[in-house]
């Protein structure tokens, strides 16, 4: 027999410490429960109706930390899935959203209710923003469930129409956690352009962010996922050909969104840095080598990790100014051959006094 779940029952698993993942899948829960769960996921932990307010919130507090011990799928029962996204963890993964969604739209890295994020929070299902929202006013209540297939399970709003981009990222590159998109102008102007920015200039970016282009394709289409996706094993930041940008992080959505920041400011600074008039400087092989291995050694993806120190610098289409210190071209002269130029003296000469 399913076990029902009351208001005492909830108020009892705070008390000891638990967390709501701790409810059984089949249980069934009275309103006044349900709406105890969801002014939990709304307000965090508080008295409701205990007296015992430091208590309620310090067990609240420890189990937004938690995990759900039972790892959930797009298969795992309807009411597991609703107490999971119900639960104080993924309350707070979703006001972690909402903070870099509020980030993308203070810096002018979203228009309108453009750009999307997603979490990965099982084998195969993750939390994402809605459709239609600003990201300057993304509220946790807004966020959505869906499996990799792009199906919604919870949530009120629909889902990003850009969902399978994400997913499919997260289908291929199975280390990736979260995943970031927007369109910071000077990244995007790259993206326009349809070039990756030059390298072997800023170490931030250099140990940050593996930048590559995908040809442009119609945006929410399977088509513009899986261009995506087929850079994610080298590349944890994507030009999105006449679109935007979008990143990957295999440790949470904060890290996606520091690598927009980092690729914007690097994009700007090279764009200023080539209007100066004066060459750019650029790294030495075994200083671009040292990069790598720190880049490495923190489990950033990079399709030069293994190259010579000559192969490092990438000589992009665009790179005004710079010359890249790893490989240095030999100059050669070409000398003059006096009797070819004793020859065309001699026609030129004739030329001349006929014309006369």
């Amino acid at each position: 027999m399913s076990k029902v779940i009351s208001v005492r029952d909830i108020q009892e698993m705070i008390r000891n410490g638990q967390g709501m993942s701790g409810i059984p899948a089949d249980a069934i829960i009275t309103p006044s429960a349900r709406e105890m769960l969801q002014d939990l996921e709304t307000n965090g932990a508080r008295a409701l109706a205990t007296g015992n307010a430091p208590s309620t919130a310090a067990a609240a507090s420890a189990d937004k930390l938690t995990p759900p011990a039972r790892k959930l799928t797009s298969k795992s029962p309807k009411a597991e899935l609703e107490a999971f996204f119900h639960s104080p963890y993924a309350q707070s993964l979703k006001e972690q959203i909402c903070e870099m969604g509020h980030r993308l739209w203070k810096r002018a890295y979203v228009d309108g209710n453009g750009g999307n994020m997603a979490i990965r929070v099982g084998d195969d299902i993750a939390i994402c923003t809605p459709t239609l929202v600003s990201k300057g006013s993304l509220k946790p209540s807004d966020m959505c469930l869906v499996d990799f297939e792009g199906n919604q399970l919870c949530g009120t709003k629909k889902r990003t129409s850009e969902i399978l981009m994400h997913l499919q990222m997260m289908k291929r590159q199975p280390k990736a956690i979260a995943t970031c998109h927007c369109h910071p102008p000077y990244a995007t102007a790259f993206a326009v352009a349809g070039i990756a920015p030059p390298t072997c200039m800023l170490p931030e970016y250099e140990v940050f962010c593996s930048v590559g282009v995908a040809p442009y394709r119609t945006p929410g289409s399977p088509d513009m996922g899986k261009l995506v996706a087929d850079l994610t094993d080298h590349y944890n930041t994507i030009l999105m050909a006449n679109h935007g940008v979008v990143t990957w992080s295999h440790n949470n959505i904060e890290e996606a969104y520091w690598r927009m920041e980092i690729i914007e400011a690097y994009c700007r600074t090279i764009v200023v840095a080539g209007q100066l008039g004066k060459p750019i400087n650029t790294f030495t092989g075994p200083q671009m080598k040292e990069l790598l291995t720190i880049k490495q050694s923190l489990g950033f993806v990079d399709p030069r990790h293994g190259m010579k120190e000559c192969e490092l610098c990438d000589s992009s289409e665009w790179r005004p100014g710079a010359t890249c210190q790893t490989s240095q071209p030999t100059e050669t002269t070409v000398g003059l051959d006096a009797e070819a130029e004793a020859a065309v003296k001699a026609i030129t000469d004739q030329i001349l006094a006929q014309m006369k």
